[in-house]
């Protein structure tokens, strides 16, 4: 896999730590991390080994995405964002073949995010945001 992308960790690493620096910035997306991440360190490092996971299939990741992201106050506009930002910095950190390969996935992860956050607003009873 990595022969193939080009992925190694120290890419991944600059992958994940570019795009949340970008992240931080963004009028859009930086309040809503602003208000839940006080501390970047240990949440940069738990990125990293989720990409590692994704990208290297390295089995570093232990975690569950999916209910860390089920209340959150988005729409698919924020995950159409967060991708831009994300292919933006994928293809300045990787090569054209390692940029595909966590693009791919990352356009996965954003509709798997949005389909259980549409899925958790209709449980408690809100109506459903197509946006």
């Amino acid at each position: 896999m990595m022969e193939r992308t080009g992925l190694s960790e120290a890419v991944l690493t600059d992958l994940v730590h570019g795009f949340y620096g970008k992240i931080r910035l963004d009028p859009v997306l930086g309040p809503i991390f602003a208000e839940r991440i006080t501390d970047w360190r240990p949440h940069l490092e738990k990125m990293v080994d989720f990409w590692s996971s994704v990208a290297l299939m390295t089995g570093r990741y232990h975690g569950a995405p999916v209910p860390k992201h089920e209340g959150l106050p988005v729409i698919w506009a924020h995950f159409e964002r967060w991708l831009e930002l994300f292919r933006e910095t994928a293809g300045e950190v990787c090569t054209p073949e390692g940029a595909v390969h966590v693009i791919e996935r990352a356009e996965r992860i954003a509709r798997s995010l949005h389909m259980a956050s549409q899925d958790a607003r209709q449980r408690a009873g809100c109506a459903p945001n197509l946006g």
